[in-house]
């Protein structure tokens, strides 16, 4: 294994700390964020949504045998009965799709011990589901929250509206110091008026109190849902680094603490525990998780992620898209 620098250009996204850039250096940064998009995820769909998720639907198209992690909302019954193994329903995809953007910025993405902060994760994120979900008359549309304040950006069609949103979301300031993110109150927006039948896509860390459940339960009821989990390394272990002191940004406070082993394994087990309650919270909401980190190749794992639900869910092309 080669190694690589911390801002190695194939792995980290390009840096948006906290929007604070000149102008020509975020042009330069989102034009070098899109060209990576472009150049990595280009030929992934084909020009076809459902790679991404399985999405809305208004035709009924082939059935075909069920595998583990499909949506049991399309089984079959009809053939399923007849032929006695269950079925699953494809659906031909509208040809006209609106997604909508939440997107969390609150302070504790403001972090970031590898390759980037998980705040350019997040822009990221967003630009790759843009690209995926464009063209075609599709519309797109952005909540930002901080935690602070809450940003609306229309769902509109046009690659010049895609490039002016993602520099929106880009230049979202941050928030002071000890305000805590409001992940429900931003996906409680969507609800508020009613949107037209799409796709919901949620970008978090998601720490914090599982308290969004039920309001992201609510919008599975008219639009399709998927979650983009942005995590750090130190968000899942800490280094044994003897003693240290840590600064929550969401509440203001700061401790000095000794990094002891008994500390270390019982702070990886709670961050594992919720990010099993986190899975679980969103899996029951009906959305399939995405899981970017900051120590990996970010647009191989959306690679990735958008090969498997292609295959998953029997899109055409599906042999032809590259796996990694």
């Amino acid at each position: 294994m080669t190694n690589s620098s911390p801002r190695d250009a194939t792995h980290a996204p390009p840096s948006f700390r906290s929007g604070e850039l000149s102008d020509a250096r975020l042009q330069a940064a989102l034009k070098t964020l899109e060209l990576t998009v472009r150049r990595r995820l280009d030929g992934v769909l084909h020009g076809d949504h459902l790679g991404l998720i399985p999405g809305p639907g208004s035709e009924p198209g082939d059935a075909r045998l069920y595998q583990p992690g499909d949506d049991v909302r399309q089984m079959d019954w009809s053939v399923t009965a007849r032929t006695t193994h269950p079925h699953v329903r494809q659906m031909i995809a509208d040809r006209e799709l609106e997604t909508w953007l939440v997107i969390d910025l609150s302070a504790s993405l403001d972090f970031g011990t590898a390759l980037c902060e998980k705040r350019d994760l997040a822009i990221a994120a967003a630009a790759a589901v843009t690209h995926l979900t464009s063209g075609g008359g599709n519309r797109i549309g952005a909540v930002v929250a901080n935690g602070e304040q809450l940003i609306r950006i229309p769902a509109r069609t046009g690659r010049v509206h895609a490039q002016t949103m993602l520099r929106k979301i880009a230049t979202t300031p941050h928030a002071r110091d000890g305000v805590r993110g409001d992940l429900r109150g931003a996906i409680e927006s969507l609800r508020r008026p009613q949107r037209k039948r799409g796709l919901a896509v949620v970008i978090s860390d998601f720490l914090g109190d599982i308290d969004w459940q039920r309001s992201l339960r609510a919008i599975s009821g008219r639009h399709d849902l998927l979650g983009v989990e942005v995590l750090d390394p130190r968000d899942l272990e800490l280094p044994d680094v003897g003693d240290v002191v840590l600064h929550d940004p969401e509440t203001g406070r700061t401790r000095e603490f000794s990094v002891t082993p008994t500390l270390r394994a019982d702070f990886a087990a709670a961050a594992q525990k919720h990010r099993g309650q986190v899975e679980q919270a969103l899996r029951s909401c009906g959305a399939p998780v995405m899981s970017l980190r900051t120590d990996r190749d970010w647009i191989a794992d959306v690679v990735r992620f958008v090969s498997t639900r292609r295959h998953t869910f029997g899109a055409p092309n599906a042999g032809q898209v590259p796996r990694q």
